[in-house]
């Protein structure tokens, strides 16, 4: 398995209790379907790809609390804590029409419905009601609300976005405003 081949599902946050268990800051829409026990995830680990089996599972406010196979102690569980958890991108759930996963959307190019190229997007953050794309242009970063009246056309096979962003938008969100 490929490593940039697969989605981001979540990242480990910390250890919870002495049992080994983990809280999991989830990065998916679908926890429930993602985080349950004898769910195969994936981490890389200094270079190597590995396969974690999920053996409890409960959530406690809105994050999953998970049990991983061989991992019994605080100790093996605090080595986890900050790495990505992964899935192959065939495992995902189908998205309705108009809807895409967030790593679909990274490294399209950005450009307004005149033409002009805006930058490519870096990463997508917020929530599923409110995300904005971050998008890398001229040694910047723009802010950009994912909304269909701001992303008029997206077409992530072609990775390509058209935006047609109201005055100041551009100047307005970029994480250093110019002067």
């Amino acid at each position: 398995m490929k490593w940039d081949d697969m989605a981001v599902v979540g990242r480990i946050a910390r250890p919870h209790g002495i049992r080994g268990q983990v809280i999991v800051n989830a990065e998916t829409d679908f926890p429930d379907r993602r985080f349950h026990p004898g769910a195969e995830l994936f981490v890389d680990r200094r270079g190597t790809v590995e396969s974690l089996t999920l053996t409890t599972v409960r959530f406690h406010q809105g994050r999953p609390v998970v049990g991983i196979a061989g991992v019994a102690r605080i100790e093996e569980a605090q080595a986890l804590v900050g790495l990505e958890l992964r899935v192959p991108a065939e495992r995902l759930v189908g998205l309705p029409e108009g809807t895409f996963y967030r790593h679909d959307l990274v490294g399209c190019r950005v450009e307004t419905t005149a033409g002009e190229l805006v930058g490519v997007v870096k990463s997508v953050e917020g929530t599923f009601e409110a995300s904005r794309l971050v998008v890398a242009a001229d040694q910047d970063e723009i802010l950009i609300p994912l909304a269909s009246e701001i992303c008029t056309g997206i077409d992530a096979d072609a990775k390509r976005i058209v935006i047609d962003p109201p005055d100041g938008l551009l100047t307005l969100n970029m994480r250093t405003p110019r002067r």
